[in-house]
């Protein structure tokens, strides 16, 4: 940039820097795509421990093979980021509740929404005072006792704070559920979702409100509220007389004190009659002035409308009225108390619920369900598929029977292709047998890409849903925490196997095989687990999908091959900078400064061969590279190359016994 220069003087100028530091990216994000008991179908979330998992996806489920892997990546892992992709059960539907013209949806399938999702609208905080379109949306979740508000969004389709619009932005929007229908003509029908307030007549504070002079006792008789619910009918123990103050009790002399003894008798009196029923009472404003809201939960009658009826109320000016409706509306009730008002219930598909078939895992490209959820995803490095091995297609009439479980493997191969990501193969439950391990790897698998590896057999670890028997499971999610350690202690270029791979939580392998055994699979690239005194369960291979020694491929190595993907993906992010710059010498200097550095770097690591930067790696960038030709088509070519560090397989030890020698 050049600058005026009108006055004698010095004149400084800050020049642009050639250089652009290229970070290395991460290696071990994991992936999991199954069944799951809870969470959002067929939406990659992030999660950074199990108890992430716990939270979003509802933990450990005897059918659910993902939870345990899941468990299995922390256990091996702790600490450790994840993508997890729920699929439901296989033909299961999604809870929702229709009124004024909208439908509210879960974004999880399955009947565990029934009656557990809630959606509010209030009018509370003076939100209605400048737009009468303008209104407060709560949703609640009773599983996870979770809690999403919407404060002073709008039926208004026009404004940025369109209720459709901010509930279902994937961002930052519900978590729990989705919004459809024809554009609001108003704000919905108010709930009460803190009740509408219990007027309080009266001028001379709450002693005259309540009992009409300033004493502090109740003479007399007693003040008692009766708890009813009309909508629907119900064998539960309604109606529900409270006596809120007995006659010759103090008057609470506040709305607060008053409202806190609303709750306190009314919550007593349901834990006899009607258990896991409960009321809050808070203060809040009134048509009048300020009123006691009530908002009740009734478990079995998640839609009742409730009704509060005081005796004598006249008499001591406290004015409950006779419908006061501080319902939710409910997902999945079946029920439809309230005009205009249908919640329909979810399945599980099937009965018993079947588990997703080999189609539901997959999913559609298109729509972004199944694996290709993670399309989505800035970033993984690991892809493990537990119910891979055991997905069938459960209806043959509604799905292609040509759809096989391997299926899932071809086309999650060519999703890490696509993504520089790393496929963990899960052998099937069945393969038992050294002879049924040959025969699966050579024949049955199907896949042999360099971006995946095999691994036999399964383990077994104890289960805290059985008392802690030992149950056996896929092992991929084991190996992705194992991945991940070595990563993140020795980097991706050593290989994550050996004594230091040690299987944590891991008690017992379904077959434990000898060193001959051994000797028959690893040739075949099948990477095995191994039993060793001392040492434990250890992950004794390090083979890709490529490396039976017959294949005889540069990427026989599973570090080899982990190694390029890190450098591919590190150097596709960091010379992003290049695009549209001019197409000259000037560039291709830059451009071979900030590679070279970010190689030198991981060379003064140790992650390649050799004693110096040029038996290490080499970086090419220039007129033998990029032709004229290329230049006219706006083509600037790199040429990276580098001596990969592959893992010492075999060890060898030669000894020589010395003879004594005759000395003269």
């Amino acid at each position: 940039m050049s600058i005026s220069l009108t006055y004698p003087g010095v004149y400084i100028q800050e020049l642009p820097s050639p250089v652009h530091t290229i970070a290395g990216v991460p290696t071990s994000i994991a992936a999991f795509v199954g069944y799951t008991p809870r969470g959002i179908d067929n939406r990659a979330q992030a999660i950074f421990s199990f108890a992430d998992f716990e939270r979003l996806y509802g933990g450990l489920a005897s059918n659910s093979e993902l939870s345990y892997a899941v468990q299995q990546f922390y256990l091996n892992a702790p600490g450790s980021q994840a993508y997890v992709v729920r699929v439901g059960y296989d033909l299961a539907t999604f809870a929702s509740v229709t009124f004024d013209t909208v439908t509210f949806t879960a974004l999880s399938s399955g009947s565990w929404a029934n009656g557990q999702l809630y959606i509010d609208v209030d009018l509370q905080n003076g939100v209605n005072a400048t737009d009468t379109l303008a209104f407060n949306l709560t949703i609640t979740d009773l599983v996870d006792q979770t809690t999403e508000y919407f404060p002073a969004v709008t039926a208004d389709s026009t404004a940025q704070n369109y209720v459709a619009t901010v509930v279902n932005d994937p961002a930052n929007g519900s978590q729990l559920v989705n919004m459809t229908g024809p554009l609001l003509a108003a704000a919905p029908t108010v709930t009460g979702v803190l009740g509408s307030p219990i007027a309080i007549g009266g001028a001379g504070g709450v002693n005259d409100q309540l009992g009409g002079s300033p004493t502090t006792t109740k003479a007399n008789a007693d003040y008692t509220i009766i708890l009813d619910t009309t909508q629907p009918p119900s064998a539960a123990p309604l109606p529900i007389t409270v006596t809120v103050i007995a006659n010759n009790s103090p008057i609470p002399q506040s709305l607060t004190s008053l409202a806190a003894q609303l709750q306190q008798t009314m919550n007593q009196v349901l834990a006899t009659s009607f258990p896991g029923a409960s009321v809050q009472c808070s203060v809040q404003p009134s048509a009048t002035g300020q009123g006691i809201c009530v908002n009740a939960l009734l478990p079995q009658q998640p839609d009742a409308v409730i009704s509060l009826t005081g005796t004598a109320a006249a008499a001591f000016g406290f004015t409950a009225p006779t419908s006061s409706n501080v319902a939710h509306y409910a997902l999945g009730t079946g029920h439809a108390y309230v005009a205009g008002v249908t919640s329909t219930p979810a399945t599980n598909g099937a009965s018993p619920p079947a588990l997703p078939t080999t189609a539901d895992i997959i999913g559609d490209p298109n729509a972004f369900t199944g694996i290709y959820a993670l399309l989505k995803v800035d970033l993984f490095n690991l892809l493990s598929i537990p119910d891979a091995t055991r997905a069938l297609p459960s209806d043959p009439s509604a799905q292609d029977p040509s759809i096989k479980p391997v299926d899932i493997y071809t086309l999650a191969i060519a999703l890490c292709d696509q993504k520089r990501a790393f496929l963990l193969v899960d052998p099937p439950p069945n393969i038992t047998t050294v002879s049924g391990a040959i025969d699966w790897k050579s024949t049955i698998l199907g896949i042999t890409d360099q971006n995946g590896a095999a691994f036999w057999p399964r383990v077994r670890l104890a289960d805290p849903l059985q008392k802690f028997n030992l149950r056996t499971f896929a092992p991929s999610g084991v190996v992705a925490g194992v991945y991940a350690t070595t990563d993140g202690s020795c980097g991706v270029c050593k290989a994550p196997a050996g004594i230091q791979a040690s299987l944590q939580g891991v008690l017992a392998l379904t077959y434990p095989m000898s060193d001959q055994e051994n000797g028959l699979l690893n040739p075949l690239g099948l990477n095995c687990f191994r039993t060793f005194p001392v040492y434990g369960m250890v992950l004794w291979g390090a083979r890709t999908l490529q490396g039976a020694d017959a294949f005889a491929s540069q990427w026989k190595y599973v570090p080899v091959r982990r190694t390029a993907l890190f450098l591919e993906e590190s150097l596709y992010r960091g010379t992003k900078w290049v695009v549209f710059e001019p197409n000259d010498e000037r560039l291709w200097a830059a451009i071979r400064l900030n590679v070279t550095s970010f190689m030198q770097s991981y060379f003064l690591k140790g992650a390649f061969q050799g004693l110096t930067p040029d038996q290490a790696y080499f970086v090419k960038c220039d007129s033998e590279t990029t032709t004229p030709t290329d230049v006219n088509n706006g083509v600037v070519n790199i040429v990276v190359g580098f001596a990969p560090l592959k893992p010492a397989e075999f060890v060898v030890i030669q000894i020589e016994q010395l003879t004594g020698q005759a000395s003269s």
